[in-house]
């Protein structure tokens, strides 16, 4: 079993600030953004419909102090290598590298009219890469944040995740919707946040005391999931354009299931179950929620698988392996819920799992995975941690 466990933060960020007085000769400022995991809505965010993430206690640090030309040098203590970016260049264009994260975000505050002063940088994360767990959503919010403030810029926390999602859409290529920097940027130690992904507005929610949140990877990510994403995107997209015909509806946040099911004729067997997905999913997000308030964790549990099914059998975007892992969670005591989270087709499930039985849990669903797939999955445990923020000395 690889367990993880997030790093204790003081020695962390002491060691990156020796490290970057070493590298730089200067003394700098420091931000950490974290990562997130989805409890319930999936694949909702980019019909604008409802999701309800939580920021975990994995982070990517970015150290940062200013030069006195306009560059940006960088140096990543994670691929330990070194990049250089001029802010004067003129319309520059993404790399297909791990800096596209950064030189995105400073690309967008550009283009908004920011002038940005030129920085030396020092990032490191520990937001496991590839498992769903938005790392690239981490180290574009830390990095916005430190340039921001090493810019004298000001950027409320809505404003700076709008800027690092139009980076990710429009810099680095990749079709992302909101939640995962706005929860990286808002969110609150010991809540889930309900956000509308149309209006922006959002809920902060109480996750009960005593309950951890436990994270299962996989270890597989099939390749098929960059393609299928937005397939799934299209299918939607395609939905709204045939409901348009006999309704007024932009996106599919406005439909709901008895509408749908009045309007089932006019779709396409696939189509329909990509809605049903979705419509079923806004309710589920914003039952859990009234749940959640009541300290009701069998009811969320509930939610929770019926958001697996139908993400399984409607959406098509479960495999084998989360499957499994769904199943043998909820053959182990302790536990309220399980799901699959993220994009799919591999990744991470999320566990509700109450404290006392983590340790007995990490192991036995583990031990039965491996045994069942040959593969030693990683479980991560984690708090609802604050979203991101400056670090004092």
């Amino acid at each position: 079993m690889s367990d993880e466990t997030s790093t204790p933060p003081g020695k962390f960020e002491n060691d990156l600030r020796i490290k970057f007085c070493a590298r730089y000769g200067s003394n700098p400022r420091m931000y950490r953004a974290p990562g997130r995991v989805n409890l319930i809505g999936e694949h909702t965010d980019y019909n604008d419909g409802f999701v309800m993430p939580a920021a975990i206690d994995y982070h990517v640090w970015v150290a940062i102090a200013p030069r006195n030309d306009r560059k940006l040098i960088i140096h990543s203590e994670d691929f330990g290598e070194d990049v250089a970016f001029d802010l004067d260049q003129t319309y520059p264009k993404a790399r297909g590298h791990w800096s596209d994260y950064i030189r995105g975000v400073a690309a967008m505050l550009e283009l908004a009219g920011h002038r940005l002063k030129g920085a030396d940088l020092l990032v490191k994360g520990n937001v496991p890469i590839g498992a769903g767990l938005s790392s690239s959503a981490a180290i574009g919010v830390a990095s916005g944040l430190a340039f921001s403030r090493n810019s004298n810029l000001i950027l409320d926390s809505v404003q700076l995740a709008q800027t690092c999602r139009r980076a990710e859409n429009e810099f680095v290529g990749a079709r992302v919707g909101i939640m995962d920097p706005f929860i990286s940027c808002c969110g609150q130690s010991g809540h889930a946040l309900m956000l509308d992904c149309r209006s922006l507005q959002f809920k902060l929610l109480p996750i009960p005391p005593g309950v951890s949140l436990v994270i299962c990877n996989t270890m597989v990510k099939h390749a098929l999931a960059a393609g299928q994403y937005n397939i799934r995107r299209r299918e939607c997209e395609d939905a709204v354009q045939l409901l348009s015909e006999v309704m007024q509806v932009q996106s599919l946040r406005e439909i709901k299931m008895e509408n749908l099911e009045t309007c089932r004729r006019i779709l396409p067997p696939t189509i329909y179950r990509r809605c049903q997905h979705v419509v079923s999913e806004n309710a589920r997000v914003l039952a859990t929620a009234e749940l959640l308030e009541r300290s009701d964790l069998g009811g969320a549990g509930k939610c929770m698988a019926e958001s697996h099914l139908s993400l399984r059998d409607d959406y098509e975007v479960s495999c084998s392996e989360l499957d499994l892992m769904v199943q043998l969670a909820n053959q182990l005591d302790g536990v309220y819920g399980a799901r699959m989270t993220g994009g799919g087709f591999g990744g991470c499930t999320i566990n509700l799992v109450d404290e006392p039985h983590v340790p007995t849990f990490r192991r036995d669903i583990a031990a039965r995975y491996e045994r069942a797939t040959g593969l030693i999955p990683q479980t991560i445990v984690s708090s609802a941690a604050d979203g991101a923020r400056e670090l004092t000395a």
